[in-house]
């Protein structure tokens, strides 16, 4: 890589949430790509998906990827609880439910303290991202330009919840599970069935139909597919870290804040952003028909369904050519504008 690359730790203090509690000594883990300009007008902020790192997000970052940092200054702030911020796993009496606003007020301060920047040029992400970019949107509404959301919403839909309460319910199943988030230790087998759970959900019926983990991801069978590329993956995270996002995930919503009385109408109006949807056509998270809802209360809008038969993945296409080139064109457009 070319361009400037720089990594650190923001040490939030003892930090209050918002459903009570404190995550002591909070730490907000973090990655930038590129140099902040005099202005400090050029920079976008780019939080993290379900158990993503800022390494797992670099991907799209270069100057003929989707972000290009020879351009904007970007940073990707570490959600908490994925393993490299303050998290579930490894803080004593981490609070019951962490929400998006909640890292989204710590982001701001990463911004606004260690990088002096008051205003973002854009608000970028990718599922959990996304709706966090939503949140940076309705949080800070004359601080964000644009948001970005790509396969996300400003409130979970009843139906995604279901999907989350049997994530929840999976976990809570586990002889190692000792109650509130946490465990006396790994719970191996429920961490497969997470994973099983998850594959039928990340990924289309129409994926599976055209048997694309075989013809373009080369796993030689299902099964093979479901544990390289599923159970490793949940394998290698930390249960009391997972159950935390998928809390931070069921309670999204831009309106829980106080001055929007929970009215998700009065929220999405309250921003001021330029927003650009862009749902997967067979994402079974984030549907086209929630975000097709959402653009009726925004000012400033757009929808563009990204055209996939990959379902959820269609908004990460890493190494998945015409996904790529269509998210990098319509994301281009919507900077340029």
């Amino acid at each position: 890589m070319t361009w400037p690359i720089e990594e650190g730790v923001f040490e939030l203090g003892d930090l209050e949430v918002e459903r009570g509690g404190v995550i002591a000594d909070a730490r907000l883990s973090w990655q930038s790509h590129g140099t902040l300009n005099q202005a400090r007008d050029n920079v976008i902020v780019y939080p993290c998906s379900y158990t993503a790192t800022h390494e797992d997000l670099a991907w799209l970052i270069g100057p003929d990827q989707i972000l290009d940092p020879e351009r904007w200054f970007i940073v990707i702030p570490d959600m908490f609880s994925n393993g490299l911020s303050s998290g579930a796993a490894d803080t004593p009496d981490f609070p019951g439910v962490v929400t998006m606003y909640d890292n989204v007020r710590a982001q701001h301060r990463l911004l606004t303290e260690h990088f002096g920047v008051e205003r973002v040029a854009a608000a970028y992400g990718f599922s959990m991202g996304a709706g966090q970019a939503y949140h940076w949107a309705a949080a800070f509404p004359e601080a964000v330009d644009r948001a970005i959301v790509v396969c996300g919403s400003a409130k979970t839909s009843l139906h995604n919840k279901v999907f989350l309460s049997g994530l929840l319910r999976t976990l809570e199943a586990a002889p190692e599970y000792q109650g509130n988030g946490q465990f006396s230790a790994e719970p191996r087998a429920a961490l497969r069935a997470f994973a099983h759970i998850y594959a039928g959900w990340g990924l289309s019926q129409d994926f599976y139909r055209a048997e694309l983990f075989r013809t373009a991801l080369g796993a030689p069978d299902l099964e093979t597919f479901l544990r390289t590329g599923w159970e490793d993956m949940f394998g290698a995270y930390r249960a009391a870290n997972i159950y935390a996002q998928a809390l931070t995930w069921q309670e999204a919503d831009i309106s829980a804040e106080a001055r929007y009385g929970g009215d998700l109408g009065v929220a999405l109006e309250a921003i001021q952003a330029r927003v650009l949807l862009l749902p997967s056509e067979t994402d079974l998270y984030f549907r086209v028909a929630d975000n097709a809802a959402e653009l009726e209360h925004l000012a400033k809008g757009e929808l563009r369904p990204i055209p996939s038969i990959w379902g959820h993945r269609a908004g990460s296409p890493q190494g998945i050519e015409r996904e790529t080139e269509f998210l990098r064109q319509a994301v281009t457009d919507w900077l340029d504008s």
